[in-house]
């Protein structure tokens, strides 16, 4: 049983952090850099220092805690993944709660210490579902508990995210098949590689006009909104619903300008409906669930699919694999099935990229 023990220190350069380890600080900076050269210059330590720590550190706790693959650079293990992830946890967690910090501490490092559990680093579009997931997947089963980071931005963050490594996953969505000349081919493409990324499948949902209850304007279309001139609540550039208004203006023959308040925004699709409860504003863009959840109308637009894309070589990884297992089950499609506006499609199966989002023209191979 691996247990914590607390310290703190008294100095007049103690830094502004709570709580301070020196193992999740070497870790930390050998993700970012990736390399042992590049974390010791980042951390103002010698190359021998961090590399004698870090052998310390394994042979303590008995466990790998970095990797290299032939010709890449250096790359966290899965074991040490999960003891940074461990660490931030504890420290987002506890800092409101310091009479509880011991015990909390040690709960939080028991995951890494946990072969059956698995840590998930999921970047994604604010999505609903997502966030019942994470608390079904925290839930032991079978194969043991998945805990997912999940850290909620917009689509395009949340692909760059990935393609720089900060991430296992990435969320986003799009109408299905969307066209080729649209601004979700031009937003997302250039950000995705047939080959080297592949798409999980996750859900189907409904986008619409979440309004106020019993919809007194009657808007029933963006025509309608602009016409009535009702005061529009947005999400911010960057996120896959701004990328998908943009897409529906086009098809309505409309401009931003057109809407009153086309500019003003808020993070979430909790917080459009939450704007709208509150009467800051008649009308916004969002999904079933958070209308739903506020007991606010709610306009259907468009169904669209939610993606969970990854790179090709992390599909193998066994955290990806007991996430692909979960969405696969029964109880969480019957879970999410339940939720407004949601239904499950291909939950779990991995799609190719070019098949889901036909952007990309290949030649055909010549018979010999």
């Amino acid at each position: 049983m691996h247990r914590v023990q607390l310290h703190y220190t008294l100095s007049r350069n103690a830094g502004d952090a709570l709580i301070r380890n020196p193992l999740p600080e070497l870790l930390q900076a050998v993700s970012q850099q990736g390399s042992i050269s590049g974390a010791a210059r980042s951390l103002g330590l010698s190359y021998r220092h961090v590399w004698g720590a870090l052998k310390r550190w394994e042979t303590e706790l008995g466990g790998e805690l970095i990797v290299w693959g032939k010709g890449q650079s250096a790359q966290l293990s899965e074991f040490g993944t999960k003891l940074l992830w461990a660490e931030r946890q504890a420290q987002a967690r506890l800092a409101p709660q310091i009479a509880a910090l011991h015990a909390d501490l040690e709960r939080a490092f028991a995951v890494a210490f946990d072969d059956s559990a698995h840590v998930l680093t999921l970047y994604a579009s604010h999505d609903d579902a997502l966030a019942a997931l994470r608390a079904h997947a925290a839930t032991p089963g079978e194969q043991g508990a998945l805990h997912l980071d999940i850290r909620f931005t917009g689509s395009v963050d949340a692909i760059r995210a990935l393609n720089e490594g900060r991430c296992t996953l990435a969320g986003f969505h799009t109408l299905e098949a969307p066209a080729a000349d649209s601004l979700a081919a031009r937003t997302y493409k250039p950000l995705l590689q047939p080959g080297r990324h592949k798409i999980i499948g996750f859900a189907r949902r409904t986008q619409g006009l979440i309004v106020a209850r019993d919809n007194p304007l009657q808007l029933h279309s963006l025509a309608d909104v602009a016409r009535t001139g009702a005061r529009f609540v947005n999400r911010p550039l960057g996120t896959g619903t701004r990328v998908l208004l943009g897409d529906l203006l086009t098809d309505a023959g409309l401009a931003p300008e057109d809407i009153t308040g086309f500019d003003l925004n808020e993070p979430s699709h909790g917080a459009v409906a939450q704007a709208v409860a509150a009467g800051v504003a008649d009308v916004g863009i969002g999904i079933e669930m958070a209308a739903h959840s506020r007991g606010l109308g709610f306009v259907p637009l468009v169904q669209e699919r939610y993606h969970l894309a990854c790179l090709k070589s992390t599909l193998e990884q066994p955290a990806t694999r007991a996430l692909r297992g979960l969405l696969q089950t029964p109880a969480w499609q019957q879970q999410m099935a339940a939720l407004p506006g949601y239904t499950p499609m291909h939950c779990g199966d991995v799609l190719s990229m070019s098949a889901v989002l036909p952007w990309w023209t290949f030649p055909r191979r010549k018979n010999p």
